[in-house]
């Protein structure tokens, strides 16, 4: 996916921030977060392969690179389609930040998220 960076970063906020805790709120999704500021974390982490924070400065969402921003727009869209398992995703999150176990890369499954 390309486009200019602020137009990735926009539609990365619109798809964190409203369209995914909406449908964790309103629809069949049995996602094991509905909070916007964890769908970002996740989606962040996931993206830069460790804690977000670690790699790109505070707010991420001013200091995304181009292609940080498009592999965000691009794992989010996956996760919708369900082809990125969300609850792998935040397992692997919690378990960068000391919270969960480990979970191998191997578990990952298909999507943007396992091709790094």
């Amino acid at each position: 996916m390309k486009g200019r960076t602020a137009d990735l970063v926009s539609r990365y906020m619109v798809l964190t921030k409203e369209t995914m805790p909406m449908l964790a709120r309103t629809s069949h999704m049995h996602w094991p977060i509905r909070n916007n500021h964890c769908f970002q974390r996740v989606v962040l982490d996931a993206v830069c392969g460790g804690v977000w924070y670690d790699y790109v400065p505070q707010p991420a969402y001013k200091h995304l690179t181009q292609d940080q921003a498009a592999k965000a727009v691009e794992l989010c869209e996956a996760i919708l389609s369900g082809v990125t398992d969300l609850g792998v995703l935040n397992q692997q999150s919690l378990a960068w930040r000391g919270k969960r176990r480990v979970i191998k890369k191997t578990d990952l499954g298909n999507g943007p998220s396992s091709q790094r």
